[in-house]
């Protein structure tokens, strides 16, 4: 019987390009489990800042359980005028704080700055 050893390696060239030609969706393949993105934490206080004349003055509640260290900063209208930056505050969780500053002059703009504490 040569004929049916002779057969087998042209069968497993058949069985090799049958393979090939079988779409991407119809080959086995390993399952993997999606895994959803952490929904991120609500983080930082709610700040309200009020500009005087030349005064600013900044009031920060913390609503969540992190505590948020809070910066002024103040950029003054005149370029001779100083910029300033407050001193790191915490805000403890359901705790509010207080933040001023002043330029000599004009305030260009003030903002503050949220770090998780």
């Amino acid at each position: 019987m040569r004929l049916s050893s002779s057969l087998a390696p042209v069968t497993a060239a058949l069985a090799v390009a049958l393979v090939m030609c079988l779409p991407y969706e119809a080959m086995p393949h390993a399952r993997v489990q999606v895994r959803q993105p952490a929904k991120p934490e609500p983080f930082g206080a709610e700040c309200r800042t009020t500009v005087r004349g030349s005064h600013v003055v900044a009031h920060c509640h913390n609503p969540y359980v992190d505590i948020d260290r809070v910066r002024l900063h103040i950029e003054c209208d005149r370029w001779w005028d100083l910029d300033t930056d407050s001193a790191p505050a915490e805000v403890d969780p359901a705790m509010t704080v207080r933040l001023s500053g002043r330029c000599w002059k004009e305030v260009g703009s003030a903002w503050v700055s949220h770090q998780k504490g």
